[in-house]
């Protein structure tokens, strides 16, 4: 999720309180600090957060890079619209009965719809854009294509746990949803979680991967109240389970080192009513990050950290 966006706007240096999810780290700090050996030495995965500097989120084609957020503004003309993709016939598994949205960020096509994806939408606490076209590496491999990708890997591991998979969009309309949009879906399949998968744009030499919280909204449409202390627990879970599988370190220049960072401003979590998490996996604009989010064998990791921290949450 970019953040100058998965509609969003650059982050702010802000720290996550302490809370369970010091604890949380505590018990995973050997295998961090080994992943960060590992990470050092052969270029470890990048960090999907917004920088603690505004994050530059550069487009690919000319389109519009401005901060968006998955909303639709009231009275706009509606978008084209698609059936959020879910997944085939749940198998058995632990996860039977339970239904998980992956939210990919942004869209291939966003690009070509300039106009649209800059629409305003209102997200409770303002008005901002409908979505933003994403980030890139520097050898032109997008954000919305990394996005998609990973979210494919994450449905195949998911539904074989038994659960439910839908996702927001998956490359089968022109562009969006808006950012309102994509909460609505995860709101409306009554989702156990839902993660919103993205991958930062930040300077060169920031690196890591940050998972972004609710924080307690309650403005117009936004009330995060009951989701904030379920959110916290699935991101914390999804960031622990990221660094044991990938070998990542949390990012280095968002947050205060945990990989958790609370956000007030997006309005794909402001909207939620379900507990909802956003994960920059790391940063495309940093070589040795992008090296390793432009690796299949890399997002395969990627997915699976991000799915066993899920399934670890629905599972208790």
């Amino acid at each position: 999720m970019s953040y100058v966006g998965p509609d969003f706007e650059p982050p702010q240096n802000r720290r996550p309180r302490r809370g369970p999810l010091t604890v949380a780290l505590a018990a995973l700090v050997p295998g961090a600090l080994l992943g960060w050996l590992v990470y050092e030495t052969v270029g470890g995965p990048g960090d999907d957060g917004g920088s603690g500097q505004a994050t530059v989120r550069s487009s690919p084609p000319a389109a519009s890079s401005a901060p968006s957020d998955d909303a639709k503004e009231p009275g706009a003309s509606p978008e084209p619209t698609a059936t959020p993709s879910a997944s085939a016939p749940a198998a058995s598994g632990p996860l039977k009965g339970k239904v998980v949205v992956i939210d990919p960020g942004h869209n291939p096509g966003n690009f070509q719809h300039a106009s649209e994806i800059n629409r305003k939408v209102n997200i409770g606490t303002n008005s901002k854009e409908c979505d933003t076209t994403g980030t890139s590496t520097n050898d032109g491999y997008t954000e919305a294509k990394f996005t998609l990708d990973v979210a494919h890997r994450m449905r195949t591991l998911l539904q074989k746990q038994g659960a439910t998979v839908k996702l927001t969009q998956d490359g089968d309309r022109p562009y969006g949803p808006c950012v309102d949009e994509r909460a609505r879906i995860g709101n409306q399949a009554k989702a156990d979680a839902v993660v919103s998968v993205h991958a930062d744009g930040s300077g060169a030499g920031n690196r890591g991967f940050h998972v972004i919280l609710p924080g307690s909204v309650k403005a117009g449409a936004a009330d995060t109240r009951a989701i904030v202390g379920p959110s916290r627990d699935l991101g914390e879970r999804i960031a622990g389970r990221f660094v044991a599988v990938t070998g990542s370190a949390p990012s280095n220049y968002v947050g205060d080192g945990g990989g958790l960072v609370t956000r007030k401003d997006l309005g794909g979590l402001n909207l939620s009513t379900v507990p909802k998490v956003f994960i920059e996996c790391g940063n495309m604009r940093d070589s040795k990050d992008a090296a390793l989010l432009t690796s299949g064998a890399w997002r395969q990791k990627a997915a699976q950290g991000i799915s066993e921290g899920i399934v670890s949450f629905l599972r208790g």
